[in-house]
């Protein structure tokens, strides 16, 4: 059927692209916050979720996390030793790959990595992650479920069957292997059950303090896998979040300290991740 002349694809969405004033903006503040605390721990985050973002981001009021275009970061700090803001920023501004953040603290070094070791959330597996346990069902009733809910967990692949009024397995099933990756259907079901397999994380990739000491914590073994990526994005949050987001937006340029701005980014340019 041929296209409609008149039709016309009209976008509904309200989000604002960041610009060039988001991005100076971010500068601004990184640049602030090393002002203002004395340590800048590098992290990455595992089975991100924006709930236990914001709860991260509650127990630590006292200090400032920073998530975004990782060129940018680096531009804040500093990408070479010639124009670095404090010493030895050029080091994490290395270490800016992949999706990582920054956190600014005036925590002690061992406090900050004492807390993050035992932090863990339990939280439902999404689409992707590696079962790290074998979930299997046995023939038999499944009395935890509502009968109504029968033919759902039949489309989601289950070999099931009303009777009564209860919900019966027909025959032993596997949910998901230990060491598999968990497709969507093995997601839901799981969470229909009530089985959190993934835990939330925060990984401390490295430290840097005032006065320029600098400790990368997986130096000799950092390869391309230390940084993973974060399975969520972020919302976007008002200029005055602590949590700033990362997203694919088209690149912009940003002004320099001199308030001169930057040509347009070509392949090479500090904003490309």
């Amino acid at each position: 059927m041929p296209k409609s002349k008149r039709y016309k694809k009209i976008s509904l969405t309200q989000t604002k692209k960041k610009n060039l004033e988001w991005k100076q903006e971010m500068v601004d503040n990184i640049r602030s916050s090393v002002e203002s605390y004395k340590n800048i721990f590098i992290f990455s985050l595992r089975n991100t979720r924006n709930s236990q973002l914001k709860q991260l981001r509650n127990k630590w009021k006292d200090s400032r996390f920073f998530l975004g275009k990782n060129r940018v970061m680096a531009l804040a700090l500093g990408r070479h030793s010639e124009d670095e803001v404090q010493e030895n920023l050029h080091k994490v501004s290395k270490l800016l790959k992949g999706q990582c953040g920054l956190l600014f603290t005036n925590r002690s070094k061992e406090e900050v990595s004492k807390f993050f070791e035992d932090y863990v959330e339990s939280d439902y597996a999404r689409s992707g992650t590696v079962a790290p346990i074998t979930v299997q069902l046995s023939e038999g009733p499944l009395e935890q479920f509502p009968f109504n809910l029968e033919p759902q967990l039949r489309q989601l692949g289950l070999p099931t069957s009303l009777k009564r009024g209860v919900i019966h397995l027909i025959k032993d099933f596997v949910v998901c292997k230990k060491g598999k990756v968990i497709n969507c259907e093995q997601a839901r079901i799981l969470k229909h059950l009530g089985q959190k397999l993934a835990e939330f994380r925060v990984v401390l990739e490295a430290r840097w303090s005032k006065g320029g000491e600098f400790e990368d914590y997986f130096e000799g073994s950092r390869d391309d896998g230390v940084n993973k990526p974060i399975e969520d994005i972020m919302e976007q949050g008002d200029s005055g979040s602590d949590f700033e987001e990362n997203r694919d937006d088209e690149e912009e340029n940003v002004r320099k300290p001199t308030d001169k701005v930057m040509e347009k980014a070509d392949s090479g340019s500090d904003f490309e991740e």
